[in-house]
């Protein structure tokens, strides 16, 4: 008789419905939701919303506050596209502040510790987790104790306490940052799937918990146009005035990023008619600018783009910068490089040759990896790409082609639906 290890699960099967056609039940644990705009909520809420429409009873359990700003409570009860939102009541805590963060955390695993304890079972039930907050597949620990047939599913987006110590909040050989590694890979241990964003932060799932074994599950584009979209040529112009190749950064632009090898690459290739731009928010975006000096006239600054606006923004540019510092690989995957394959556009990445991201632009040809090293000859490559209009084109198709083939919407939805299906229905080895 095998018994089980301090901390491991003790797996129980699935409860059979006497009605085999009884709809699976999904409760969705993450920070944010609908109508937050924040990449991840966006996401999560897409998901939510089409597993809904393929027969999953969806119940989402976020906070009632959105993301990035302080202000009045969302209502605690709402149905949307066929998903029961149940939210979290918690007090309004800044979550830009390390403070706050922390004290979000601490609520939102004790509001949802208290729905796993009191919320009513269903057969063939999964619990999805994410990472916000930080250390949210905590949660597993709690809804795999009080329901014990409930099965645990992690989609890890950051992993902590890794990205803290990148970020170099703790000092890795700190007792907290031993602690947090047990707690989590106590958690991941009685998890049922994990998913990861690439096989870099796999592997650093892989070394906190030797038995977990992730598959790759990516995030998806939120404007996923049929064909590479012709820039619009006012928004064009904006950004990137009368420049022959446009490079554009989009989205946030905060700690785990870094703009000293684009502005390196901007400054390169002054007067050879390439136009940088940088367009988000972020708390390392002021330090951006202050870095640009009056002689880099080809680098410029727009502000977040609204929703209804996103698909010009992105669309403008030829080519995208995605940046993630070499000491967070792993701990998080860039979003933004589905969103610029998606439409049709090249990427040009600052980060770790090891980064999943680099791993893809080098399977894929679908753009370069810059780094101080490779600074000189990624400019030299972008000056024949300015010159050469039909080898722009051809790039834009190749990259429209690779999202669909590898990391469209449909793909990663398909591919959550059948996991959690297998797990409901006890392939725990799905």
């Amino acid at each position: 008789m095998n018994i089980p290890s301090s901390g491991e699960r003790t797996r129980q099967p699935p409860l059979v419905s006497s009605q085999p056609e009884a709809r699976p039940r999904l409760t969705l644990l993450y920070h944010f939701f609908h109508p937050d705009d924040v990449v991840s909520a966006r996401l999560y809420s897409e998901l939510a919303a089409e597993l809904a429409e393929r027969g999953w009873d969806v119940v989402a359990r976020p906070a009632n506050r959105v993301c990035h700003d302080q202000g009045p409570r969302l209502p605690r009860r709402k149905q949307w596209q066929g998903v029961d939102i149940r939210r979290v009541r918690r007090p309004d805590f800044r979550q830009a502040s390390n403070r706050g963060r922390l004290l979000n955390t601490a609520w939102m695993l004790a509001g949802w510790s208290g729905a796993a304890l009191f919320a009513r079972r269903r057969p063939r039930e999964a619990v999805l987790i994410g990472t916000d907050p930080i250390l949210g597949v905590l949660a597993a620990l709690p809804w795999t104790w009080f329901r014990r047939r409930t099965q645990a599913v992690h989609w890890c987006f950051d992993l902590y306490p890794d990205a803290a110590v990148a970020d170099g909040l703790v000092d890795p050989e700190s007792r907290l940052v031993g602690l947090l590694r047990r707690l989590t890979a106590a958690a991941l241990r009685r998890c049922d799937f994990v998913a990861d964003l690439g096989a870099c932060m796999g592997r650093r799932l892989t070394a906190i918990e030797p038995s977990c074994r992730p598959a790759t599950i990516t995030p998806w584009s939120l404007v996923e146009p049929p064909a590479p979209p012709a820039p619009d040529p006012q928004v064009r112009r904006e950004l990137f005035g009368d420049a022959a190749l446009g490079l554009l950064y989009s989205g946030s632009f905060g700690r785990a990023h870094s703009g000293e090898e684009f502005l390196a690459l901007a400054r390169a290739l002054r007067g050879d008619g390439v136009a940088f731009c940088f367009a988000g928010r972020g708390n390392r975006a002021d330090e951006l600018r202050t870095a640009v000096e009056p002689a880099d006239d080809n680098v410029r600054f727009a502000g977040f783009a609204p929703e209804d606006q996103l698909e010009k923004r992105l669309t403008a540019g030829d080519l995208h910068l995605v940046s993630l510092r070499p000491e967070w690989t792993g701990t998080v995957v860039p979003s933004k490089f589905f969103g610029a394959l998606a439409a049709g556009r090249g990427v040009v990445f600052a980060g770790s040759s090891d980064s999943a991201i680099a791993g893809w632009i080098r399977q894929h040809e679908v753009g370069w990896v810059v780094t101080p090293d490779t600074v000189e000859e990624v400019a030299g490559q972008l000056r024949q790409l300015a010159a050469e209009p039909a080898r722009l084109a051809a790039l834009k198709e190749r990259c429209h082609s690779v999202y669909h083939a590898h990391f469209s919407k449909r793909i990663m939805i398909d591919r959550w639906d059948a996991a959690l299906r297998r797990v409901v229905d006890g392939d725990v080895t799905a």
